[in-house]
């Protein structure tokens, strides 16, 4: 534990001695600017000329060259992202331009979620016209296989505290089959993964992408789901669906390899319910195993979204009964006093 503490200090200092040099300034100070960005940190810079954002990525931890690489690729095609004004890559520092502090998801209402969307989807379509360089990861069967096992593992069994029988172990393992298929038979594009209102900045032009540098070679239908059914912000079905389609008319436009408008609401849909099965899983351990509890909370939200789409895909009717006979018992258990 002192051999931490010393380290941190160490880091804190030697994070502070350089931002001053590659801001010019000797006085500057830093204070935390956001948390939850892996071993990355983030800090906001005061003093002369204004603000900047100082990005600490211990090189032991987290390299930053493949953000690097992931920002210029998407500031290439157009993207809107963070610019970067000083850099020392091998000690993992950047001076960012400041982009603000609240995001989207905080400047949103339902006055201006049309416009807002508006502008979000045209960002979107930038970052799925960009060709997937080689060797890019893939958000294919591994990935999938690893979000299933999520779900079951913590948001069922830790969380819950529900034992499937082999009947409905055979019948979940068949419902996330589909959505698995679902998912590797769609056109595959540059794909973000966390592409929602937390992770846009209102900046002009914009939204500003943040938190980009997971991007995978995915299904085109995740990041316009994840978009419009957010892990902190919900909006009717009705919206949705429209939102949905307004991006559905906009990539046909622009060229993308989408589906016909019924198959793509399908793909969205099941791609959504992956989703959220995997979110689920994760709120629980962070909860559990990292000691992060503010997201479960936000756990009735997916239910909610789960409860939506659902019935209009007997397919995964077993998702229902799943949701009905077991997981909304077991939660009306847990909140019992």
């Amino acid at each position: 534990m002192i051999d931490s503490i010393q380290d941190s200090s160490g880091r804190d200092a030697q994070r502070l001695d350089w931002a001053r040099g590659a801001l010019g300034d000797p006085h500057a100070t830093l204070e935390r600017a956001s948390v939850d960005a892996g071993f990355r940190s983030y800090w906001r810079s005061r003093g002369h000329g204004g603000s900047r954002i100082v990005m600490d990525s211990p090189p032991a931890l987290e390299d930053v060259g493949p953000w690097l690489a992931m920002r210029d690729l998407l500031e290439s095609g157009g993207v809107r992202v963070p610019q970067v004004l000083a850099r020392d890559v091998d000690n993992g520092f950047l001076v960012l331009e400041d982009l603000g502090g609240p995001t989207l998801a905080q400047m949103m209402d339902a006055e201006n979620a049309d416009a807002w969307f508006d502008a979000a989807i045209g960002q979107l379509l930038r970052l799925q016209a960009i060709a997937p360089p080689a060797g890019m990861g893939e958000f294919g069967e591994a990935l999938l296989q690893r979000d299933a096992g999520l779900f079951d593992e913590w948001f069922l069994q830790r969380h819950l505290g529900i034992t499937l029988d082999c009947g409905e172990s055979d019948e979940l393992e068949l419902a996330q089959r589909r959505l698995m298929d679902n998912a590797l038979s769609q056109a595959r594009v540059l794909t973000h993964r966390d592409f929602m209102p937390r992770n846009l900045m209102p900046t002009t032009p914009g939204p500003a992408v943040l938190d980009f540098q997971d991007c995978v070679r995915g299904p085109i239908a995740y990041d316009a789901v994840s978009l419009f059914k957010d892990a902190f912000l919900s909006w009717p079905l009705a919206r949705v669906d429209e939102w949905l389609s307004r991006y559905h008319q906009r990539a046909q436009d622009a060229g993308l390899p989408v589906p016909s408008w019924e198959t793509f609401l399908r793909d969205a849909d099941w791609m959504g319910i992956q989703r959220h099965l995997k979110i689920l899983g994760i709120f629980a351990r962070l909860h559990y195993r990292d000691g992060k509890s503010k997201y479960l909370p936000d756990v009735p939200r997916f239910i909610d979204y789960l409860d939506e789409v659902l019935p209009r895909y007997p397919q995964l009717a077993a998702l229902q009964r799943l949701l009905d006979g077991r997981i909304r018992p077991a939660m009306r258990s847990k909140a019992a006093p």
